[in-house]
């Protein structure tokens, strides 16, 4: 899996693809990947995937009831954006100075620092 927590990414397939603001314009919904999850190839990208969470409350000053939530999607739905064109593209390794980086396909522009 090619993607790291931190990067920006954009969400290429499944419900939360678009987001549409006041006006009626569908715009690609994008966020920050919050946690990566190897095992199941999944990611956690903030704002994206709300489900509602009900919780009871624990403690006596605790209150419980239904909390919204980022759920993770499978990390074939997003694509992380290129930082020069702010596009969805894809990523290759090359090995720099003994280090594996990261490079962009579009701008061939260095992901990692």
């Amino acid at each position: 899996m090619q993607i790291k927590a931190g990067d920006t990414v954009a969400v290429i397939a499944g419900a939360n693809q678009f987001t549409t603001d006041k006006k009626g314009v569908k715009t690609r919904t994008t966020g920050r990947v919050i946690k990566v999850f190897p095992r199941t190839n999944r990611v956690l990208v903030e704002g994206v995937n709300i489900v509602k969470k009900h919780q009871r409350p624990k403690q006596q000053n605790d209150k419980g009831g239904i909390l919204e939530v980022e759920a993770p999607i499978h990390a074939s739905n997003v694509a992380i954006l290129d930082p020069k064109t702010n596009e969805p593209t894809r990523v290759y390794v090359k090995v720099v100075d003994g280090k594996k980086v990261r490079f962009s396909r579009k701008s061939d522009s260095q992901l990692d620092k």
